[in-house]
C-alpha cells in the first residue's frame, strides 16, 4: 500500500503525467457541470415556487449559495495545496494553488455581488457590516494578496512559498464563515445546507440548489484545470514532451 502511495505522490508531481490525466477528465466536468447547471437553474428560476416570505427575490439563491460555498472550499484547497508544497516539496502543488486563486476570487466577488443584491429587498440596504458578509469580504482580500505576491515576487521559489505561507495563515477565516451567524448576532440566515441537519427548504426549491452547487463545482474543476494546464505548458516549453505536444496541435 505505501509503495502505491508513494507512486501516485510522484505521478502527481509530474506535469506530464499530470496534464495527461487533467486532459481526459476536464470534457467529463465540462459537460456534467453544463447539464446540472441548466437543469438547476432553469428549474430553479422558472419552476420552483416563490417562497412565502421574500416571494421571487429568493431565486437569487441558485448562483449566490454555490458561488459562496465554491470560494470557501476553493480557499481550503489552495491552503491545502499550498501546505503540501511547504512541506512535501511538491512543486505541481503550487502550481495548482497559483491557479486556484484568480478563480477563487472571482467566485467571492459573485457570492458579494448577489448577496448585496439579495440583501436589497430582503434587509433594505445594500451592505451592512455583518459578521458573516465581513468575513467573506476578509475572504476576497485574501484571495487578492495571494494573486498580489504572485504578480509583485518575480523569484518563483518565494512567490510559491510567501503565497503558500498565506493561504495557510488565511485559512483561520474559513471557520470564522461558516460559523459567524452562530457565534455573532447577525442578520445573515444560518446555512441552508448542513451535513447533519435535514434541508428546510420544500424538495422543488431544494433539488435544483444542489444540482447548480455541484454543476458550479464541476464548472471550477474545469477553470483549475485549464489554469493549470496553461501555467504547466509556460514552465515545461521547452521540454521535448511539450514541443511535441505543441508541434502535434500545430499539424491540426
Amino acid at each position: 500500500m505505501w509503495s502505491a502511495i508513494k507512486r501516485l505522490y510522484h505521478q502527481l508531481g509530474s506535469p506530464k503525467w499530470f496534464y495527461e490525466l487533467t486532459s481526459r477528465w476536464s470534457p467529463w466536468f465540462l459537460w456534467i457541470g453544463s447539464a446540472l447547471m441548466l437543469v438547476g437553474v432553469i428549474w430553479g428560476l422558472a419552476f420552483a415556487p416563490a417562497d412565502y416570505l421574500q416571494g421571487n427575490s429568493f431565486r437569487i439563491i441558485y448562483i449566490h449559495v454555490p458561488a459562496a460555498l465554491l470560494s470557501q472550499s476553493a480557499y481550503i484547497m489552495m491552503a491545502v495545496a499550498g501546505l503540501v508544497g511547504l512541506v512535501w516539496k511538491m512543486k505541481m502543488s503550487f502550481v495548482v494553488g497559483k491557479s486556484i486563486a484568480p478563480i477563487g476570487a472571482s467566485l467571492a466577488i459573485i457570492a458579494l455581488v448577489t448577496g448585496a443584491v439579495w440583501g436589497k429587498p430582503t434587509w433594505g440596504t445594500w451592505w451592512v457590516w455583518d459578521a458573516r458578509l465581513t468575513s467573506m469580504l476578509i475572504l476576497l482580500f485574501l484571495y487578492m494578496g495571494v494573486i498580489a505576491i504572485y504578480n509583485a515576487i518575480e523569484n518563483e521559489d518565494m512567490a510559491n512559498k510567501a503565497a503558500a505561507i498565506l493561504s495557510v495563515v488565511g485559512s483561520i477565516n474559513i471557520p470564522i464563515i461558516k460559523y459567524s451567524v452562530e457565534w455573532w448576532n447577525t442578520l445573515h440566515q444560518p446555512a441552508t445546507i448542513t451535513l447533519t441537519k435535514k434541508p428546510t427548504m420544500a424538495p422543488e426549491m431544494f433539488i435544483p440548489l444542489v444540482l447548480t452547487i455541484i454543476g458550479f463545482y464541476c464548472w471550477f474543476a474545469v477553470w483549475v484545470i485549464a489554469r493549470t494546464q496553461n501555467e504547466i505548458l509556460w514552465r515545461e516549453r521547452r521540454t521535448k514532451w511539450v514541443k511535441s505536444l505543441l508541434n502535434t496541435g500545430a499539424k491540426h
